[in-house]
């Protein structure tokens, strides 16, 4: 054949189909049956309690995609699949694809609306379906935290301001990391009881502080070596991000790091996908914006900071390291 080839836009276009297909095989279980080893497809449609037919179809769409090996007729894990969905690996992404299925896909269906409108669609939200939408978010956040802990070197410091997150979980992934490491959490008011439990659970709570107030007007301060900014930025207008930075500095002693995870928008040749479909999710489900790294980026140098370098989580967002200068 010559000339350019179809496949990247059929692709493009019947990735929902394998979306779809993923979630369902979440759902029944699939992931999970094969934790403790191979199975066939009778012994997959016998451990969770579906049809042969459906089995094989989501096994083999699995196996497509890499998530599963097969061979001889009996799937297992893939390495991936193991960590993140066979239920056994410090983060199980199962929650998050249960709020991609039950929450996310359905506000993609109002997505025409959303463009032709500008308008965010309709969440509908009930206790149940908050719930899924919590857990789901949480998740999420709890992966992005370990790939920060993974990607991100914490030895060096001692004084860490988290400033508006969502998750307490980045900061709790640096105090395991650094055991000489401190931490102030300023949090908006609703989050206080969630930070406490899980500084309990890990058994941080004696080296770390949390002072409640709202995000948008938060003034910390203190000489932190260390400040986080994690999902925030996308939450806040342009005008209320610019408080948010400089308040951030104004906590920081000169030198100091700051990492701003989010995600954004490039000016590359090619734009980081994750970011572009983030874009897109933020907007439809909430009308959130996930700004241009550009514009990000002169938001840092009119509040104190130095732009140094910017990190590329797998699966994640970006982070944007600065200095205080």
């Amino acid at each position: 054949m010559t000339g350019p080839a179809p496949d990247r836009i059929v692709d493009i276009a019947i990735g929902y189909m394998g979306a779809k297909q993923l979630f369902a095989a979440s759902r029944i279980g699939l992931f999970r049956a094969l934790a403790d080893g191979d199975r066939s497809v009778t012994e997959l449609a016998s451990a969770t309690g579906t049809s042969e037919q459906i089995v094989r179809i989501l096994a083999d769409a699995m196996n497509a995609q890499g998530l599963l090996d097969r061979q001889d007729g009996r799937y297992s894990l893939a390495a991936d699949a193991r960590e993140y969905l066979g239920g056994a690996g410090a983060t199980d992404l199962a929650p998050f694809l249960g709020f991609l299925n039950e929450i996310s896909y359905g506000h993609w269906l109002q997505f025409d609306t959303t463009v032709d409108t500008a308008k965010p669609g309709d969440l509908q939200m009930d206790d149940a379906r908050w719930g899924t939408f919590m857990a789901g978010v949480m998740t999420y956040n709890s992966l992005h935290a370990a790939m920060l802990a993974r990607g991100f070197d914490f030895s060096s410091y001692r004084s860490m301001l988290d400033l508006g997150g969502l998750s307490p979980d980045f900061a709790i992934g640096a105090l395991k990391a650094n055991p000489d490491l401190a931490v102030k959490f300023v949090f908006a008011p609703m989050s206080t009881q969630g930070i406490n439990d899980a500084l309990a659970a890990a058994g941080y709570t004696d080296r770390a502080t949390v002072e409640p107030a709202e995000t948008a007007t938060a003034n910390p301060g203190g000489e932190h070596d260390i400040v986080m900014v994690n999902h925030v930025i996308h939450r806040f207008d342009v005008e209320q991000n610019k408080v948010i930075l400089a308040n951030a500095r104004a906590a920081a002693k000169e030198g100091a790091t700051l990492l701003l995870l989010d995600f954004f928008l490039d000016d590359d040749e090619r734009q980081r996908p994750i970011d572009a479909l983030h874009a897109g999710e933020y907007f439809v489900i909430d009308g959130t914006i996930v700004y241009p790294e550009s514009e990000v980026r002169s938001w840092l140098e009119g509040t104190g900071w130095r732009a140094r370098e910017v990190l590329a989580l797998p699966g994640s967002p970006r982070v944007l390291v600065a200095e205080a200068v």
